[in-house]
């Protein structure tokens, strides 16, 4: 029997984002309705946060709902609203157990009422538990678009360039990446999409620019801890080089 392979603790990516894909083909697969993929999928939620924590990871982005998500049919945004809140209330006792920070990027202000009110209170919440070193960062990517966060950004940055704060040439990447939702975050590592379609969905544009991708056929209710372990384990066999040579990396590795 082959060895189990073994996760490099000293390259464990420490920032993982997450395309959640593959809920409603998971259902359909079964005869179920669309709704049902996406409770199972919440499942799946819990199992990954609590694996990347135990794996070592910083910082987890899971794309929650889109600002396209909107499109689908009432019923099933309803559903997907009511599980963000269910997780909330539910999960709350155990992502303060856990030291585990929740953050929220996107356009908060426009969930229901309810939701935004058990969010918040969650983000304060685990904020003070977490103290100033947590074990886990969850960000909750909601009503998130990364086109919309960045036009977001460049309108700040135009202010501030009318009312006389900011000159046009002192804008460089680092003071954009300090308007985005992701600030004071390193950039993902690693960026996975579930439910084997290959494209970002207008997901951390920015912040992915040179994160490696996963693409896996494995639909988001069926992706668990062992899932996760082996995008990580095809993480650390990847050579990142940002622009070098592989030789300039491998000698600077020495």
């Amino acid at each position: 029997m082959p060895d189990t392979p073994v996760i490099d603790p000293n390259i464990v990516p420490r920032h993982v984002a997450i395309i959640m894909d593959g809920n409603g083909r998971w259902a359909r697969q079964r005869g179920l309705p669309r709704v049902m993929g996406h409770k199972v999928g919440s499942e799946s939620v819990k199992k990954i946060i609590r694996a990347a924590s135990e794996l070592g990871v910083s910082f987890l982005t899971l794309y929650a709902f889109s600002t396209e998500n909107w499109n689908r049919p009432p019923l099933e945004v309803k559903a997907l609203m009511g599980l963000l809140k269910s997780y909330l209330l539910d999960g709350l006792a155990d992502l303060k157990e856990n030291r585990i920070r929740l953050c929220a990027l996107g356009r908060i202000d426009r969930l229901p009422g309810d939701v935004r009110k058990i969010l918040y209170r969650a983000i304060d919440e685990t904020a003070e538990a977490a103290g100033v070193h947590p074990e886990l960062t969850l960000n909750l990517a909601l009503n998130y678009g990364s086109r919309a966060e960045i036009v977001e950004a460049v309108k700040q940055l135009a202010d501030k360039c009318r009312r006389g704060e900011l000159a046009p040439d002192e804008i460089n990447e680092q003071l954009v990446g300090a308007h985005l939702y992701t600030r004071g975050q390193p950039d993902p590592d690693l960026i996975i999409r579930t439910g084997g379609e290959a494209r970002l969905s207008n997901f951390l544009l920015w912040q992915g620019s040179y994160a490696e991708l996963y693409i896996t056929e494995t639909n988001w209710p069926d992706f668990r801890r062992d899932s996760l372990i082996a995008a990580i384990l095809d993480f650390q066999n990847r050579e990142r080089r940002f622009g070098r040579t592989g030789e300039q990396v491998r000698q600077d590795n020495r």
